[in-house]
């Protein structure tokens, strides 16, 4: 008999492609997807299975296709479809105390992996300059996502403590960003002109959907020789990018607001809803958050495909042209430095003056 992997989180994006590469893996018998609404994607052989993570049933789906592995994606910061934050907080530490309770009482279940996020780090001014796996957080999250993320942490820790026989890997993801990006920092990315706070340039990470799911196959398989995949692992690009080298790439105009009115700017954009502004969001967008992947090189034995850099230019590709699009900016300033100096005609003067003001300018 080969794996049984259920999959939880099948309609969304992210979930369905996993479902679709894990199926093609070598040992992999039978995939069983799992959500709460049908996909609207295709989900190659696997069996799909409508239940609600929340609710006592997904444990009859475990008993009934003896379940071995059990990676957990329905850990979301975006809600899928009606319901809104509520319905959203309650599928992700809800839904994942069921999915546990389920998981311990399986005899079958061996191995578990569960999506989380790099923002159970928080954002604070007093953070260090990058987390490892064993920094502890500031400032705790009050709210939003990453409240749910450290929740859903808890009772994984909870789960392996009472289930040593049961191999179990937490993935904390930076930003996840790629062609088609299912997240709130894309929402707001996309926004034609970004607001930000004013005096602040944050440094940001980002991992591509394609590492993602890469990684996610080496979490739910077992282990090569020389690595483990069993703990707690930060998976992200190399590099960083400060927000305004995002705005410029992206080619969207920032509108800096003081921090106190950044609240009231996330309010209205929440009201038309047009991307979910959270506290969290407006912290990491003051702050910034780099995380260490050492990690995941030496133990995890995974290297990601792409750069933070490398994974933003595949995203800005996927938006189309901003109002500032680089190239055209960027021939702009070349035709003013090409005009003639203000007041005068001819060649600028050689003497100190010139070498003082080119100083300057630089």
């Amino acid at each position: 008999m080969g794996k049984v992997v259920l999959v939880t989180g099948a309609a969304r994006q992210l979930g369905g492609r996993f479902v679709r590469r894990v199926q093609r893996e070598p040992g992999v018998d039978r995939v069983i997807a799992v959500d709460a609404v049908a996909p609207a994607h295709e989900l190659g052989d696997a069996r799909f299975v409508r239940v609600d993570i929340r609710q006592s049933a997904i444990a009859r789906v475990l008993a009934e296709h003896s379940v071995d592995t059990v990676v957990h994606l329905d850990v979301s910061g975006k809600a899928l479809g009606a319901g809104g934050r509520t319905a959203l907080k309650e599928t992700n530490v809800i839904g994942t105390m069921q999915l546990l309770g389920a998981c311990q009482k399986s005899p079958t279940v061996q191995r578990l992996v569960v999506k989380s996020s790099t923002s159970v780090y928080g954002s604070d001014s007093r953070d260090p300059a990058v987390f490892t796996e064993t920094t502890p957080p500031k400032s705790l999250p009050s709210g939003g996502f990453a409240k749910d993320a450290v929740e859903v942490e808890g009772y994984v820790r909870g789960f392996a403590r009472r289930r040593p026989d049961v191999a179990v890997c937490v993935l904390r993801f930076a930003n996840i960003l790629g062609p088609r990006p299912d997240s709130p920092l894309a929402d707001y990315l996309s926004l034609p002109v970004l607001p930000t706070v004013f005096g602040y340039d944050p440094r940001l990470q980002f991992v591509h959907e394609d590492d993602v799911i890469d990684v996610l196959v080496i979490a739910a398989s077992e282990p090569r020789r020389a690595t483990l995949n069993s703990g707690t692992f930060n998976i992200a690009g190399d590099g960083v990018l400060l927000l305004s080298q995002c705005a410029r790439r992206l080619g969207r105009p920032t509108v800096p607001v003081l921090l106190p009115a950044v609240t009231w700017v996330g309010s209205a954009l929440r009201t038309i809803g047009m991307t979910d502004f959270s506290p969290e969001q407006i912290r990491l967008l003051t702050h910034g958050r780099v995380v260490s992947t050492v990690q995941m090189r030496e133990t995890l034995a995974f290297r990601p495909k792409f750069t933070t850099a490398e994974t933003f230019a595949e995203f800005a590709a996927s938006r189309g042209p901003g109002l500032l699009p680089p190239e055209k900016l960027g021939r702009a300033v070349d035709r003013l430095a090409s005009l003639p100096v203000a007041g005068g005609a001819g060649p600028p003067d050689r003497g100190a003056g010139a070498v003082q003001t080119t100083h300057g300018a630089r």
